[in-house]
């Protein structure tokens, strides 16, 4: 058990997601072994208050009550309301989030990151890197997965995660990149004078 706890969709197992956050954490010197990381599955399982990472004996409300868990940051994809009309865009998923940190008890030692088009406030994590790359390449990537037609998101999602990752294998996130700072700003808070 860890003072740290990172929340994010997908499974504890390396994903997308939690490969993100740890390259980010490593890039900036942060020791990801005193981060407890918790692999939510789907989106859905954020805003459930039984959910077996919350309520399960000796996991995260057992652990934030008995003092161990000081920090938490809930890493989420906004989506789109298209697709999900109670949790999808940002503003439903920082609403929820809100409502479900207030029941579990956690208001005072938890920060929320929405992953997103920073610009458009749309999307995932693919989005959000997507954002990232130069104009050039981006529009390139966009217009390639326009004309594709790929049927459903969860393709879109993982072309683009494809996509990105055989375009720039060497350096895959510009860390440098501003869109980067909200998050590079909520990562070392959590090791801000843990309590």
């Amino acid at each position: 058990m860890k003072a740290i706890a990172i929340l994010h969709e997908g499974n504890p197992k390396k994903t997308h997601d939690n490969d993100l956050i740890y390259q980010l954490m490593e890039h900036l010197h942060l020791n990801v072994e005193l981060v407890d990381f918790y692999g939510m599955s789907c989106k859905s399982n954020f805003f459930n208050p039984d959910y077996r990472t919350y309520s399960a004996p000796g996991l995260l409300k057992q652990l934030v009550e008995d003092g161990h868990t000081k920090k938490i940051l809930f890493v989420v994809d906004a989506d789109h309301s298209d697709n999900d009309k109670i949790f999808g865009s940002y503003e439903n998923t920082q609403r929820e989030l809100n409502n479900i940190i207030e029941i579990l008890g956690f208001s005072e030692i938890s920060h929320t990151y929405i992953m997103c088009d920073p610009e458009t406030k749309i999307g995932y994590l693919e989005s959000f890197i997507l954002a990232t790359i130069p104009n050039p390449q981006r529009q390139c990537i966009e217009r390639f997965l326009d004309c594709s037609e790929f049927p459903s998101k969860e393709n879109h999602k993982a072309i683009l995660h494809n996509i990105y990752k055989l375009a720039y294998p060497a350096a895959p996130y510009d860390f440098e990149h501003a869109y980067f700072d909200e998050l590079k700003d909520k990562l070392r808070s959590l090791f801000d004078s843990p309590e």
